[in-house]
Protein backbone atom coordinates (compact mmCIF):
# COMPACT_ATOMS: atom_id res chain seq x y z
CA UNK A 1 0.00 0.00 0.00
CA UNK A 2 2.54 2.76 0.91
CA UNK A 3 4.91 1.64 -2.30
CA UNK A 4 2.13 2.19 -4.42
CA UNK A 5 1.31 5.32 -3.03
CA UNK A 6 4.80 6.42 -4.13
CA UNK A 7 4.42 4.61 -7.31
CA UNK A 8 1.82 6.93 -8.16
CA UNK A 9 3.41 9.68 -6.95
CA UNK A 10 6.51 9.01 -8.99
CA UNK A 11 4.77 9.02 -12.09
CA UNK A 12 4.63 12.72 -12.37
CA UNK A 13 8.57 13.36 -12.11
CA UNK A 14 8.85 14.70 -15.31
CA UNK A 15 7.12 18.05 -14.01
CA UNK A 16 10.06 17.94 -11.42
CA UNK A 17 12.86 17.55 -13.91
CA UNK A 18 12.99 21.64 -14.77
CA UNK A 19 12.94 22.16 -11.50
CA UNK A 20 15.83 19.71 -10.43
CA UNK A 21 17.63 20.85 -13.71
CA UNK A 22 17.07 24.91 -12.79
CA UNK A 23 18.48 24.84 -9.16
CA UNK A 24 20.99 22.09 -10.03
CA UNK A 25 19.59 19.93 -6.73
CA UNK A 26 20.93 16.37 -6.73
CA UNK A 27 18.20 13.60 -7.55
CA UNK A 28 19.11 11.04 -5.02
CA UNK A 29 17.25 13.57 -3.11
CA UNK A 30 14.10 12.66 -4.25
CA UNK A 31 14.40 9.05 -5.10
CA UNK A 32 11.46 7.01 -4.13
CA UNK A 33 12.71 3.57 -2.52
CA UNK A 34 12.53 1.91 0.33
CA UNK A 35 16.29 3.53 1.80
CA UNK A 36 15.01 7.01 0.85
CA UNK A 37 11.75 7.25 2.05
CA UNK A 38 12.41 5.39 5.69
CA UNK A 39 15.89 7.29 6.09
CA UNK A 40 13.81 10.53 5.43
CA UNK A 41 10.75 9.86 7.79
CA UNK A 42 13.43 8.28 10.49
CA UNK A 43 15.67 12.32 10.22
CA UNK A 44 11.87 14.20 10.04
CA UNK A 45 11.01 12.66 13.34
CA UNK A 46 14.72 12.97 14.82
CA UNK A 47 14.01 16.94 14.75
CA UNK A 48 10.56 16.76 14.58
CA UNK A 49 10.77 15.67 18.54
CA UNK A 50 13.07 18.18 19.52
CA UNK A 51 11.42 21.71 20.59
CA UNK A 52 13.40 23.90 18.84
CA UNK A 53 13.37 26.38 16.32
CA UNK A 54 13.59 25.87 12.82
CA UNK A 55 13.56 22.24 12.63
CA UNK A 56 13.53 22.51 8.66
CA UNK A 57 16.81 23.63 8.99
CA UNK A 58 17.93 21.28 10.71
CA UNK A 59 16.58 19.05 8.23
CA UNK A 60 18.44 20.57 5.68
CA UNK A 61 21.90 20.62 7.76
CA UNK A 62 21.62 16.89 7.96
CA UNK A 63 21.17 16.23 4.05
CA UNK A 64 24.90 16.32 2.62
CA UNK A 65 25.90 14.07 5.71
CA UNK A 66 23.26 11.30 5.78
CA UNK A 67 21.56 10.77 2.10
CA UNK A 68 17.59 10.65 2.35
CA UNK A 69 14.42 11.85 0.51
CA UNK A 70 14.43 15.46 1.54
CA UNK A 71 10.33 16.22 0.95
CA UNK A 72 9.45 13.31 2.81
CA UNK A 73 11.85 14.43 5.62
CA UNK A 74 10.74 17.95 5.36
CA UNK A 75 7.05 16.51 5.77
CA UNK A 76 7.12 14.03 9.05
CA UNK A 77 9.16 17.56 10.70
CA UNK A 78 5.50 19.25 10.51
CA UNK A 79 3.95 16.64 12.14
CA UNK A 80 4.84 18.46 15.68
CA UNK A 81 3.50 21.87 14.87
CA UNK A 82 1.59 24.64 17.01
CA UNK A 83 -1.38 22.63 17.76
CA UNK A 84 0.59 19.59 18.84
CA UNK A 85 3.96 20.97 20.21
CA UNK A 86 2.00 21.60 24.40
CA UNK A 87 1.23 17.55 24.14
CA UNK A 88 4.42 16.22 22.77
CA UNK A 89 6.43 18.23 24.97
CA UNK A 90 4.42 17.32 27.85
CA UNK A 91 4.99 13.53 27.09
CA UNK A 92 8.54 14.17 26.57
CA UNK A 93 8.37 16.45 30.07
CA UNK A 94 6.87 13.02 31.49
CA UNK A 95 9.08 10.46 29.52
CA UNK A 96 12.85 12.38 31.09
CA UNK A 97 11.28 12.76 34.75
CA UNK A 98 10.61 8.47 34.78
CA UNK A 99 13.56 7.85 32.70
CA UNK A 100 15.82 10.55 35.60
CA UNK A 101 13.51 8.80 38.67
CA UNK A 102 12.26 12.06 39.26
CA UNK A 103 8.72 13.27 40.39
CA UNK A 104 7.90 15.96 38.14
CA UNK A 105 6.31 19.31 38.70
CA UNK A 106 2.55 18.71 39.84
CA UNK A 107 1.15 22.34 39.21
CA UNK A 108 1.16 23.78 36.38
CA UNK A 109 -0.01 27.14 35.35
CA UNK A 110 0.35 28.40 31.64
CA UNK A 111 1.87 31.95 32.43
CA UNK A 112 5.37 33.23 31.46
CA UNK A 113 6.33 33.90 35.36
CA UNK A 114 5.58 30.34 36.06
CA UNK A 115 8.03 28.90 33.41
CA UNK A 116 10.27 31.51 34.23
CA UNK A 117 10.58 30.21 38.07
CA UNK A 118 10.14 26.73 36.93
CA UNK A 119 12.65 26.71 34.09
CA UNK A 120 15.52 24.90 35.58
CA UNK A 121 13.21 22.08 36.88
CA UNK A 122 11.58 22.00 33.56
CA UNK A 123 14.57 22.20 30.68
CA UNK A 124 16.82 19.04 31.74
CA UNK A 125 13.92 16.27 31.89
CA UNK A 126 12.18 17.71 28.94
CA UNK A 127 15.56 17.18 26.95
CA UNK A 128 16.17 13.92 28.49
CA UNK A 129 12.44 13.17 27.21
CA UNK A 130 13.02 14.62 23.73
CA UNK A 131 16.43 12.41 23.71
CA UNK A 132 14.64 9.76 23.92
CA UNK A 133 12.10 9.71 21.41
CA UNK A 134 14.54 11.90 19.08
CA UNK A 135 16.35 8.65 18.67
CA UNK A 136 14.89 5.56 20.42
CA UNK A 137 11.44 6.49 19.17
CA UNK A 138 12.35 7.93 15.67
CA UNK A 139 14.79 4.68 14.83
CA UNK A 140 11.73 2.11 16.13
CA UNK A 141 9.09 4.21 13.61
CA UNK A 142 12.26 3.74 11.30
CA UNK A 143 12.49 0.21 11.69
CA UNK A 144 8.86 -0.71 11.27
CA UNK A 145 8.44 1.46 8.14
CA UNK A 146 11.53 -1.06 6.67
CA UNK A 147 9.59 -4.05 8.06
CA UNK A 148 6.01 -2.53 6.73
CA UNK A 149 7.97 -1.63 3.34
CA UNK A 150 9.89 -5.07 2.85
CA UNK A 151 6.52 -7.04 3.43
CA UNK A 152 4.24 -5.00 0.91
CA UNK A 153 7.17 -5.78 -1.33
CA UNK A 154 6.72 -9.16 -1.02
CA UNK A 155 3.62 -9.53 -0.72
CA UNK A 156 3.26 -7.51 -4.55
CA UNK A 157 6.09 -10.30 -5.61
CA UNK A 158 3.62 -13.13 -4.04
CA UNK A 159 0.70 -11.85 -6.16
CA UNK A 160 2.46 -11.50 -9.71
CA UNK A 161 4.25 -15.23 -9.03
CA UNK A 162 0.63 -16.08 -8.39
CA UNK A 163 -0.67 -14.42 -11.41
CA UNK A 164 1.84 -15.66 -13.83
CA UNK A 165 0.88 -18.99 -12.63
CA UNK A 166 -2.60 -18.44 -13.44
CA UNK A 167 -1.95 -17.34 -16.98
CA UNK A 168 0.39 -20.53 -18.37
Amino acid sequence: MIRQFFRKIATHKDKFDHILDKYHIPREYFNINRKMVTKGVLVGLFWGFIPMPMQMAGVMITTPIMRFNVPIALATVWLSNPLTYPPLWYLEYVTGNLIMGHEGIHHVELTMQWFKDNWDNIVLPLYVGTAFYSTVVAYLIYLLLNWLWKRSAMREWRERKCDKKQKD
